[in-house]
């Protein structure tokens, strides 16, 4: 008796997710297979602004977008982000320690799991003889400094995996296991020390995920992303209130050589000091997934928490909602 696992999840694990959930650009085609989930965005701080953070920085979460922007931390942070797509939960957890001499370094896990689906005999009978558990897995190793006054770069080493347990009578739905190794390289200046930060990365730059043979091998979503974040004071609400602020970014990305038809994010925060911070964006992609974004993040002394939800214009999908839990360590 040949088992099979639920004809629902087979259809959405093969057509559905390697291209609708995470193809963010024109170029992200069926053959990203397994590492499709590094263009997933990670982080509701970054998410609520559009997904423009290669100019952003100061927290833990710039280690997903542009390393550079790990120097401008303050102090360590220990962070964990949730996300829930329509076919998956994402959980991102990182640790990061400030050395004024030295810099910022640390580590971050990034999980995101697709949930369990039952296998059942394809001949005579409906009850569940085994088990199968698909997920993407991400470490990251960052490092992140000042170099020479407004000028910060930073650097990821990342170990990739996509991974299926089986468990029980799985008959021909196999284990897999595949692993691969990747880099981001960052670059964030602030001519002048002021209100205008210029950012540059490029991100999953390595080998092919590998999950049959070499010929099938998946290629990474290596990227290149270039943006800008500026921010003015805006006046105080009376006297000896916090200060008030706001930041517009834009960023544009695109395919490592291809740089013919980029995706365009804004985003546009309001801050009043460090207490309340209000954002929204907008993410122009060449796919279904564009559309607007919101969010908020309040912090009260060491802690912080951010939420964010995108809208897609498309209507095609349910919309992920991001919530963002930071400490100051």
């Amino acid at each position: 008796m040949r088992p099979r696992p639920s004809s629902t999840f087979v259809a959405l694990l093969t057509a559905v997710l390697p291209i609708a959930l995470t193809a963010q650009t024109q170029s992200a085609q069926p053959e990203l297979g397994g590492a499709a989930f590094l263009l997933i965005p990670v982080g509701a701080r970054a998410a609520a602004l559009g997904q423009a953070a290669v100019a952003d920085g100061g927290t833990s979460e710039a280690a997903f977008w542009n390393p550079a922007g790990l120097a401008s931390m303050p102090s360590g942070e220990f962070s964990v982000q949730r996300a829930n797509t329509f076919v998956s939960n994402n959980t991102a957890i990182s640790a990061y320690l400030v050395n004024d001499r030295l810099g910022t370094v640390g580590i971050a896990g990034y999980l995101v799991d697709y949930g369990s689906q039952t296998v059942v005999p394809r001949f005579g009978g409906t009850a569940p003889v085994g088990e199968f558990s698909p997920k993407n897995i991400e470490l990251l190793a960052s490092y992140a400094t000042d170099v020479a006054g407004s000028f910060l770069f930073g650097v990821n080493y990342k170990l990739i995996q996509f991974r299926q347990d089986c468990q029980g009578d799985c008959g021909t739905i196999p284990n897999i296991v595949g692993t691969t190794h990747a880099v981001d390289v960052g670059v964030q200046f602030a001519p002048g020390g002021g209100a205008l930060r210029v950012g540059v990365a490029l991100r999953n730059a390595g080998f092919k995920l590998q999950l049959e043979n070499r010929d099938q091998a998946d290629p990474l979503p290596t990227r290149v992303q270039a943006g800008i974040s500026y921010r003015v004071l805006l006046p105080a609400a009376r006297p000896g209130a916090p200060q008030m602020d706001a930041r517009v970014l834009l960023d544009l990305q695109d395919d490592w050589g291809n740089y013919s038809h980029p995706d365009t994010r804004v985003g546009l925060e309001l801050g009043y000091g460090d207490l309340v911070r209000v954002r929204t964006g907008y993410a122009f992609l060449n796919s279904e997934n564009s559309g607007p974004s919101i969010g908020i993040g309040l912090r009260y002394e060491r802690f912080s928490v951010d939420f964010a939800r995108i809208f897609y214009t498309s209507g095609s999908f349910d919309e992920p909602v991001f919530l963002g839990f930071r400490v100051g360590i």
